[in-house]
C-alpha cells in the first residue's frame, strides 16, 4: 500500500514537472519562466527523495543537497538579470557607485 502511494505521488510529480516545462518553454514573461525553472527544482528533489524512500537508501540525499543550492543559485542568477540586466555588477565590484 504505501509503495503504491509513493509511486502515485511520482507520477503525480512528473506530470507537473511537464506542466512546468511547458511553462518555461511558453511562458508569458520572463518572471514566470525562472519561477517554473525553480518549480521544477523543487520537484526533481521531491522525486529523488521519494526514489530515496522506495530504494531505502540514503545514498541521494547528497544529490538532494546539490539540486537545491544550484537550484537557489540560478533563481538568484536570473533574478538579478532579470532586474538589472547583469548577473555580476563589475562597478560594484571595484569601489565605484553610482
Amino acid at each position: 500500500m504505501f509503495d503504491a502511494m509513493l509511486l502515485i505521488a511520482l507520477i503525480i510529480l512528473s506530470v507537473s514537472i511537464l506542466g512546468c516545462l511547458y511553462r518555461v518553454l511558453k511562458g508569458p514573461s520572463m518572471a514566470d519562466r525562472i519561477i517554473a525553472l525553480d518549480s521544477i527544482g523543487i520537484h526533481l528533489i521531491a522525486v529523488i527523495a521519494i526514489l530515496s524512500v522506495m530504494l531505502r537508501t540514503q545514498a541521494f540525499l547528497d544529490i538532494i543537497l546539490l539540486i537545491g543550492i544550484l537550484s537557489f543559485v540560478g533563481t538568484i542568477a536570473f533574478s538579478k538579470y532579470l532586474e538589472r540586466g547583469v548577473v555580476i555588477d563589475s562597478e560594484r565590484d571595484h569601489g565605484v557607485h553610482r
